[in-house]
């Protein structure tokens, strides 16, 4: 019996620890996810206007779970004609890739903020990304701000490397203004 109540205890406590987590939704509206490609004779910055996901964070943010899902086809760009070369199998291939992914695996505290590590999705191809970020939960917002660079040919996107036109290092910048669920 007594083992039977130990039990039970045990459950009913990481029930309620798991209730104890906080849901902040990510939304193509108070989460931005921008870039900056260089070339030899200068850079364009860009982005995507869609997506969906959400944190979890249990109090302190090194607790933070993140899941996004990336609509490709919303990417966006400084010209319209490179938006259209962006979206062609050069680059994202949006009718065959419409999704891209991120999902945290771990998040450390750091002398700066925090560590973001976890893996990103890209033309079927998943490789870890480490994100240096500020992290903030305060009330019922959270707010994260982070930049980082990969480097394209990871995840197959060769285009323009073979001449040197296109550096393969991408510079990806992620802000965060989300309210709790």
């Amino acid at each position: 019996m007594r083992r039977a109540l130990f039990v039970a205890g045990l459950v009913a406590l990481a029930a309620a620890q798991a209730v104890a987590a906080d849901t902040y939704p990510l939304t193509g509206d108070n989460t931005k996810i921008t870039f900056v490609g260089s070339k030899k004779n200068g850079k364009h910055e860009g982005g995507f206007k869609k997506l969906t996901g959400t944190v979890t964070v249990d109090g302190d943010p090194s607790t933070a779970k993140i899941a996004v899902d990336i609509d490709t086809a919303s990417l966006w760009s400084d010209d319209p004609k490179l938006t259209g070369h962006l979206k062609s199998p050069d680059f994202f291939a949006v009718k065959d890739h419409p999704k891209a992914t991120f999902k945290s695996t771990k998040v450390e505290k750091t002398d700066k903020g925090y560590t973001i590590t976890g893996d990103l999705t890209l033309l079927g191809k998943t490789k870890p990304v480490t994100l240096p970020a500020k992290v903030a939960v305060a009330g019922d917002a959270l707010t994260l701000t982070g930049e980082t660079k990969i480097n394209k040919s990871d995840w197959g996107m060769n285009y323009g490397k073979e001449k040197g036109m296109i550096d393969d290092d991408v510079a990806l910048k992620v802000e965060v203004k989300a309210k709790k669920q």
